[in-house]
């Protein structure tokens, strides 16, 4: 991959007016960049206020005195904030925003952890929710955050539906579009459902979805089906419309948000504060449309992309942040949106990378082509 500043997108930052809103880098001299760098680095290194004895042992050759007057300086431009004028400081969003978009240096991942990423996401004969599962819980892994991941729109048109017995109270439903996905769903069957039954409700659907975008044409056979049930058998009724349900996910308002490794948000929380941005992050979280509707708004930088905090409204609560990028097939179509949310404090120079790489392998496996 390389070096990486050129390919992160991220939101610039609010324009510097210096005591009254955040500065930005061109205010700040050569010794106050140093010293925000240095509280910044080591704040999400360790989680803890920093004082000015912390960066006086790191090798800067000033007296704390002088440290404590250049953070008092950078409390005032917005960047750093502490609980009373002795405490430590720590970041404020916006500082963690300058500092992400002018002072971070994102390297590369390490090539133990691309076999890591290849080797789990190309899974022989895995289908979508397999893959985007398995991504996930890689990048909840990886990172030490909660993965997230939303499912892929989808446009392509049916190619074929079948209802394949399974037993006396089960059938996959298989549905192939015209791009080459197959989708396998699951069904309980009603008593007495009669293998006719299941091949009268898979031509019927095959006559009218084929060649049809599934989110298109969903409205349009519920409707459809009303007038047809004299045609159909009562049963085989009930079996396309459950089909169609199955199937849903590929419109917009009922994709599927997968989140992985809720726990590992807990792990750093001690103090009552920090659990109770942890507890109304969880509320965040199940806020699934606007998850996805965040997730989808990646899209457009077609890059990683980085909100922290009040940048977003689900997040302004919580304090959360979220490091997330699209999954796009070869002709950079937009499939949909992987990402990892945790507490502002991740380690960006190290997730960064692991969300782009993951993005980009999933990507091509989702698009059929070779990792």
């Amino acid at each position: 991959m390389g070096a990486y500043p050129e390919n992160v997108n991220l939101y610039a930052p609010h324009p510097p007016v210096f005591g009254t809103a955040p500065a930005g880098l061109g205010v700040l001299d050569a010794r106050a960049r140093d010293i925000f760098r240095r509280i910044v680095e080591t704040y999400l290194e360790t989680g803890d206020p920093v004082g000015s004895k912390t960066i006086s042992r790191g090798g800067l050759s000033l007296s704390p005195a002088s440290i404590r007057n250049t953070m008092h300086d950078l409390t005032l431009a917005g960047l750093l904030s502490s609980a009373h004028t002795s405490a430590g400081r720590v970041p404020t969003h916006a500082g963690l925003r300058l500092f992400v978009d002018g002072l971070l240096e994102v390297g590369d991942i390490g090539s133990e952890e691309r076999r890591e990423i290849d080797a789990r996401l190309a899974g022989k004969g895995r289908n979508f929710e397999e893959a985007l599962d398995a991504a996930s819980n890689l990048l909840s892994g990886l990172a030490g955050g909660a993965g997230i991941v939303a499912s892929p729109i989808s446009e392509a048109g049916v190619k074929h539906v079948e209802f394949v017995p399974l037993g006396r109270d089960q059938a996959l439903a298989v549905l192939v579009a015209e791009d080459g996905a197959i989708e396998n769903r699951l069904m309980s069957l009603s008593a007495g459902m009669t293998p006719s039954t299941l091949i009268e409700a898979s031509n019927f659907l095959n006559a009218r979805l084929k060649g049809r975008p599934l989110a298109e044409a969903h409205h349009e056979m519920r409707g459809e089906l009303e007038a047809a049930r004299q045609e159909l058998d009562a049963a085989a009724a009930r079996l396309v419309e459950e089909g169609l349900a199955a199937w849903s996910g590929g419109a917009e308002r009922e994709r599927s948000l997968i989140v992985r490794g809720r726990a590992n948000l807990l792990q750093d929380a001690q103090a009552l504060e920090d659990l109770e941005r942890v507890r109304v992050l969880f509320d965040d979280l199940e806020q699934k449309e606007q998850l996805i509707g965040l997730l989808d708004g990646v899209g457009a930088a077609q890059g990683v992309r980085i909100f922290i905090g009040a940048e977003t409204r689900l997040f302004s609560l919580s304090g959360s942040a979220v490091i997330a990028a699209p999954y796009m097939t070869g002709r950079q179509r937009m499939l949909g949106a992987i990402g990892v949310i945790g507490p502002a404090r991740l380690n960006y120079a190290r997730v960064i990378p692991l969300v782009d790489y993951t993005a980009r392998v999933l990507g091509r496996i989702l698009d059929g082509q070779e990792t």
